[in-house]
């Protein structure tokens, strides 16, 4: 039990008087040294980097003179309303909080800003599988070569008997050929 009302006996001592418990019982008198401070009186302790940052956490940047710091806080006080992220800058803050949006409300709002186009291919130039936009012609016949060894080495084992039976791709590769000769002629044509 802490209480700050201390006496003093015939030597000068201080002492916290005999104190009577909820039983009806009691408490001795209790002497206390020279110096003593009750726990509930004690301070917290505080680390020096936590009281330095204390000191130095005044929202200003460090180095202004203690005018220019004076007149800040005397302006802060003032103006208690308002934020002010900048020195000398003011920026008024609601006092009203917007209401935070669950996630299906802010998914729902998304969904209804989105509008569905049907796309339109008259103006569209078909695509052919062959054309290739902005690339060298020199390295388009060197890949159009290469299929076409691919290809010939393909009927060549046809014809040897290797393979009996071509699968569905290797028909369909077969069938390209007439186009890669042709693209590869056009190209030829074109680079010289």
């Amino acid at each position: 039990m802490a209480t700050t009302a201390y006496e003093h006996d015939a030597d000068g001592c201080k002492f916290i008087p005999a104190t009577q418990r909820p039983d009806g019982t009691w408490r001795k008198p209790r002497r206390i040294r020279e110096g003593y401070v009750p726990q509930e009186e004690v301070p917290l302790y505080e680390s020096k980097g936590k009281q330095f940052k204390a000191r130095q956490n005044t929202g200003l940047p460090v180095g202004l003179t203690p005018e220019i710091v004076a007149e800040a806080q005397k302006s802060r006080r003032n103006n208690a309303g308002a934020v002010q992220p900048i020195p000398g800058m003011l920026v008024n803050v609601d006092k009203k909080k917007k209401k935070k949006k669950t996630g299906i409300e802010e998914v729902a709002d998304k969904i209804a800003k989105c509008e569905i186009i049907e796309p339109s291919f008259e103006n569209t130039p078909p695509m052919t599988p062959n054309a290739t936009i902005n690339t060298d012609p020199t390295k388009r016949i060197k890949n159009l070569r290469k299929k076409l060894r691919d290809i010939e080495i393909l009927e060549e084992k046809i014809k040897s008997g290797t393979l009996k039976n071509p699968d569905k791709d290797q028909k369909e590769k077969m069938a390209k050929k007439k186009d890669i000769v042709k693209e590869i002629e056009q190209l030829e044509l074109s680079s010289v």
